[in-house]
C-alpha cells in the first residue's frame, strides 16, 4: 500500500499528457537520492502504461505500485542506483 513508502518528492502532471508525464518522472527521479520514492500524480490513464513501460526499460528505477484514484492516477517510483 502506498502509505507504507518514504516518499521523497511529489510530481504533480496533472493536466498533461504523453509524453510529459514520463518526461518530467525522468527529470525528477535524477535528481533524487538512491532509495529515494517519487509519487507521480497525473490524469492522464496512458501514464499507466507509458511510466510502467519507461521503469521496466530504465536502469536504476523501480516502479512499486499504481493506483486509479478517481480521475487521478498514482505512481511510486523508486530510484535504485
Amino acid at each position: 500500500m502506498s502509505e507504507s513508502f518514504d516518499i521523497a518528492e511529489t510530481l504533480d502532471v496533472k493536466g498533461e499528457s504523453c509524453p510529459m508525464p514520463v518526461v518530467k518522472t525522468k527529470g525528477a527521479i535524477d535528481g533524487l537520492p538512491e532509495g529515494g520514492v517519487l509519487e507521480v500524480l497525473s490524469t492522464d490513464s496512458g501514464s499507466m502504461s507509458d511510466i510502467d513501460g519507461w521503469a521496466q526499460g530504465t536502469d536504476g528505477v523501480e516502479l512499486l505500485e499504481q493506483v486509479a484514484d478517481g480521475d487521478v492516477y498514482k505512481h511510486y517510483v523508486e530510484k535504485t542506483d
